[in-house]
Parts: C-alpha cells; structure tokens; sequence
C-alpha cells in the first residue's frame, strides 16, 4: 500500500468525491473524481489507460478532475470538473457489455458527474453508455467529437502564448513538436501544417 493520504489530499485541493468502482462480469475497473460542483455538475471525460499502477490511475484522475473544474471556470460554464479514468489496455477491454457498465455506473451518481469521451474513447464508445444513462456527452449528431475544437483552442492558446513572450504571434516562425498524436492532437497537428 501506497502512503499517500486521499483524505488530507482532497481536503487541500477542496475534492468533493472519489469513487472506485468494479464490474466483475465485464471487468471494468477505475476510479471517478468529482472536484466541485459548486457552479453545476461535474463533467469531464473517460480515460482508458494501461496505469502501472492503481496509485498511478487515482493521481492521474485527481490531477485532471482537478483541471476540468479550472477550464469549465474560465470558460465562464455552470459546470464543474470530474474525470473517470479505466485502468486496462484499451485494445483488450473495450466492448458494448463494458461500456454499458460503465454507463450504469455513471446512472448511479445521480446527475452530479457527466461523461464524455477522452484518451481511448470514442463518440461510439460514449453511445454505449448512453443506452444506459443520459449523463453522457460527445454524441454523434450532437455535440460529437470535441477532439477538433480542442485542438483549435491549444493552437489559439499557442499563438497567445507567442504575442505575450515575443510580441509576435506569427506561428509560422516557428517550430513545435506535439506530444502524443491521438485525436486532439491530429487535428492540432493539421493546424500546424496549414499555416
């Protein structure tokens, strides 16, 4: 067992919520974190990663939870930050059955935490655990993928970045490298190659 103290973490960082939660028929196993709900409910997408460890998987569900409260502030939303992350290789437990569990589990909370698609995650993915709760966003015919707008606003973020360190927000001047290629950073890497 790990030393580290939830209890004292969450009091500093003002957490409202962690949650561990296990689906024996599907396997399913990870962990949401509800930050705050002060503004409205917590939302924040699901992760699927290969954690090398269960302390790993809660650190990084603090940390981003954590995240999605600050970003739903800036943006001026009546949300507030939670993250659910799914421990296991994503290219073996995907299926229909587990991302129903999924889905139910999420029913369980009560509209205080909403879902959507992150690292490993898909618009289909998120219609699964629609079948079973209506807290989920990122549909097909809906809001759908957020991977494109995402990537829009980092290579805004960068070109503001620019003007306050240089004065000059000329990206074309120069150059980058993108840390992990998935879905947000495809599209940001298209920005970068038509500029």
């Amino acid at each position: 067992m790990s030393d580290f103290k939830v209890f004292e973490y969450m009091t500093k960082h003002n957490y409202e919520q962690v949650v561990h939660f296990y689906d024996k028929t599907t396997g399913l196993k990870g962990i949401t974190v509800i930050h705050n709900t002060t503004l409205g409910p917590a939302l924040g997408g699901t992760r699927i990663w290969n954690y090398e460890s269960e302390d790993e998987a809660l650190m990084d569900c603090l940390r981003l939870a954590r995240g999605m409260t600050y970003k739903a502030a800036a943006a001026g939303l009546n949300l507030g930050g939670g993250k659910t992350v799914i421990i296991g290789d994503p290219s073996k437990v995907k299926s229909e059955a587990f991302f129903r569990a999924l889905g139910r589990y999420v029913q369980s909370l009560g509209g205080r935490y909403i879902t959507a698609e992150d690292v490993n995650t898909s618009t289909s993915d998120m219609a699964y655990i629609h079948m079973e709760t209506d807290y989920v966003v990122g549909l097909e015919g809906k809001s759908g993928n957020p991977s494109p707008m995402t990537a829009l606003g980092a290579f805004y973020g960068i070109k503001a970045s620019l003007k306050y360190k240089f004065n000059d927000e000329d990206i074309s001047k120069y150059t980058f490298a993108v840390q992990g290629a998935g879905q947000t950073g495809y599209f940001l890497i298209n920005h970068f190659r038509f500029i």
